[in-house]
Formats: structure tokens, sequence, C-alpha cells
């Protein structure tokens, strides 16, 4: 019984996880791939976030339905977690959970913190574009 709802758990687990990642043009970060996709000039948004972080919970559906336009569709984003990521931060001189960083052709063309108003993180994604 107690095999048969460990076995359940981590199906849910998975199932979830997967879910994650097939979100569009969603990648989680790696400092070797978000690295090459900025230095090819591709269209990336960093996004900066946190488990535990209130602000971080309401940005993601919206970036969730921006990314499923298909406008965006050669958009990346490379998801980052706030906790783990110390060398990225510093580097970018990111001090806060929920930040955005836009880049096109290898340049940074914008950035936001704590924003979850539809309409600016929308016009904020396009800078990429």
């Amino acid at each position: 019984m107690i095999r048969r709802s460990m076995l359940r758990a981590a199906a849910a687990l998975l199932l979830t996880a997967s879910s994650v990642v097939a979100v569009a043009g969603q990648v989680p970060f790696t400092q070797t791939a978000f690295d090459n996709a900025v230095a090819a000039g591709q269209p990336v948004v960093l996004a900066v976030h946190a488990s535990w972080c209130p602000t971080c919970k309401a940005q993601k559906p919206i970036i969730d339905a921006l990314l499923h336009e298909p406008k965006r569709k050669d958009l990346t984003l490379f998801v980052a977690d706030f906790d783990t990521e110390a060398a990225l931060k510093k580097r970018l001189r990111i001090a806060q959970q929920s930040t955005f960083v836009v880049f096109k052709g290898g340049k940074e063309v914008g950035r936001s913190t704590g924003d979850t108003d539809r309409a600016s993180i929308a016009a904020l994604f396009d800078k990429a574009l």
C-alpha cells in the first residue's frame, strides 16, 4: 500500500515537472545554454524567480500566456533560481527575485523587477524581438 502511494506521488511529480518544462519557449537555466543563446543573438529573456516569491507566482500565468502567442514563438525564456544562481546574479547585477532581463542581438535591451502588469511585461519581452 505504501509503495503504491509512493509510485502515485512520483508519477504526479513527474507529470508536474514535465508540464513546467513543456511550456512553449521556456527552459530551465544553464549557464552554457544561456551564454550560447545570447552569443548567437537569439531573442532571450532571463527570468530570475524563487519558488517562495508571491510576485513570481503572480508572473507565471502571465509569462505562460505571453509565450503561447505566435509573435513570441522564437523567444526563449530561461528560468533561473534566485536562491541557487549566485554567480549569475552577481554577473548581471540582479538583487531581487521576480526580475526579467531581456537580450536582443547579444546585448541587454531591458529589465524589470517585480512587475505583474501583463501589458508592461509583454512590452518588455517584445524588446527582444
